[in-house]
């Protein structure tokens, strides 16, 4: 109960409390207590649609350029590995050249001593087994009579004329040359021989003044 202003006492009438979920003036939904009121919901536009797209090239190009990077890095091992490769053969080549560099002088007398006929009984096989020791590791002997003069691998030690040869040829080994594949390790020491331009070329004792007739006596 309550006081009047009058001093005379009121009596409270009933109080009614509106628990319609739905306000009729408005139309919306009416928060009840305890609950949290609806969030707004997020404009829908295409923004997201078109960040995506961005993000999406954005990977791409970031992968062309990891995947290039590596392309590139295995071309550079590549090249790293046969330049490795290639200097291994070059040092292991050399390092046989001086090998067997230093024996030429010994195979020389092998070869001075066979044409001599001294090679005979225990100097025998041991200069066989020399030779083809040095043949199993790659040396070469050359040098023969009569093939084409190649100043790449011959050395002229000695020039004269022939009427028996048609182009620059060698007419004596004086020394034998020596080599591993393409490398020479020693020129083949030889005398050559040019066609004669006063005999007729290939063919022996055709030149002028060698008739076949006698003088008479």
């Amino acid at each position: 109960m309550t006081s009047s202003p009058s001093g005379g006492e009121e009596k409270e009438g009933p109080v009614i409390r509106d628990k319609r979920r739905i306000d009729p003036e408005t139309g919306e939904v009416r928060a009840q207590a305890g609950e949290s009121p609806p969030a707004p919901e997020a404009p829908v536009d295409g923004g997201g649609a078109k960040a995506t797209g961005e993000e999406d090239s954005s990977l791409k190009t970031q992968l062309a350029e990891r995947l290039a990077d590596l392309q590139r890095l295995k071309a550079e091992y590549d090249n790293y590995r046969k330049r490795v490769e290639r200097d291994r053969v070059a040092v292991r080549e050399q390092a046989l050249g001086q090998v067997l560099s230093e024996l030429l002088p010994v195979l020389d007398d092998i070869g001075r001593a066979r044409d001599h006929e001294e090679l005979t009984g225990g100097f025998k096989s041991v200069a066989e087994s020399l030779e083809a020791v040095t043949g199993k590791l790659g040396l070469e002997r050359y040098g023969e009579k009569g093939e084409p003069f190649d100043p790449v691998v011959h050395e002229a030690l000695m020039h004269s004329l022939s009427a028996e040869v048609t182009e620059t040829s060698v007419t004596d080994v004086l020394q034998p040359g020596y080599r591993i594949g393409e490398r020479v390790l020693r020129p083949a020491r030889v005398a050559v021989a040019d066609p004669d331009p006063d005999s007729a070329a290939g063919e022996p004792g055709g030149g002028p003044g060698d008739a076949d007739d006698e003088p008479d006596e």
